[in-house]
């Protein structure tokens, strides 16, 4: 999940519609964790850690994903492992980046409705519920990879999810409050929310799909889509 969005050094708070009217650009950032540029053998390894570390969550969930259990896993020593990803929270996150490549990968240049070539309010539509099956899906390991409370929302991951929803609003209501409301969009595909929807709630995912269309239709004053009955 280690991207950030092209932007300017210090960007206003509300942008002119104008300004955003193009996908943003999505460029790989380094970190602490991250080694740009990894030798051979220093990827092998790490794309056997995180075999490992996907092997441990699919037997006993993210729960069960320690430093120590990973080297164990890969038959490396544990050093290795805080060496590659700093902690535990660096190692989830790094399992999670493949899924989020993609998924980025498809609403900038995949197929529509997801990807260009679509309305910007099929496209919104879609984002919504691509993201919403996605978190379903790695749902567990969603909540245990996501920062702490001071961090969470200014995730680099977060900064480019949250923009590309912007540009998909002011291209719709290009007079609204775009910025602020990617947010309120953005607030309705969280993993905690998604969690406590489906498992504590017992809400299925289709009512989770209709209420994103619902809402989306509301926050755009466009007509919703017609449920099937």
């Amino acid at each position: 999940m280690l991207y950030a969005v092209f932007m300017s050094a210090s960007p206003p708070s509300l942008p002119e519609p104008q300004g955003l009217t193009g996908e943003p650009e999505l460029l790989q950032v380094s970190t602490f964790t991250d080694e740009p540029c990894l030798r051979a053998d220093a990827a092998r390894n790490r794309a056997r850690l995180l075999e490992a570390a996907a092997r441990l969550i699919a037997e006993h969930g993210a729960a069960g994903v320690t430093m120590e259990a990973v080297a164990a896993a890969a038959n490396v020593g544990k050093g290795t492992v805080f060496r590659r990803f700093g902690d535990r929270t660096g190692l989830l996150t790094a399992l999670l980046d493949h899924s989020s490549r993609k998924l980025q990968a498809d609403f900038l240049g995949g197929p529509p409705p997801l990807g260009p070539g679509a309305p910007p309010l099929e496209r919104l539509r879609a984002f919504g519920v691509a993201v919403l099956y996605r978190s379903a899906e790695q749902l567990d390991l969603q909540l245990a990879a996501q920062p702490d409370p001071a961090r969470r929302f200014a995730h680099p991951s977060v900064g480019a999810l949250t923009t590309h929803v912007t540009v998909l609003l002011r291209q719709i209501e290009p007079d609204a409050d775009c910025d602020l409301l990617a947010r309120t969009l953005m607030s309705y595909l969280d993993p905690a929310l998604i969690h406590h929807l489906t498992q504590q709630c017992g809400m299925p995912l289709e009512r989770l799909e209709a209420g994103w269309s619902d809402l989306v239709a509301r926050v755009t004053r466009t007509e919703p889509v017609a449920r099937p009955h």
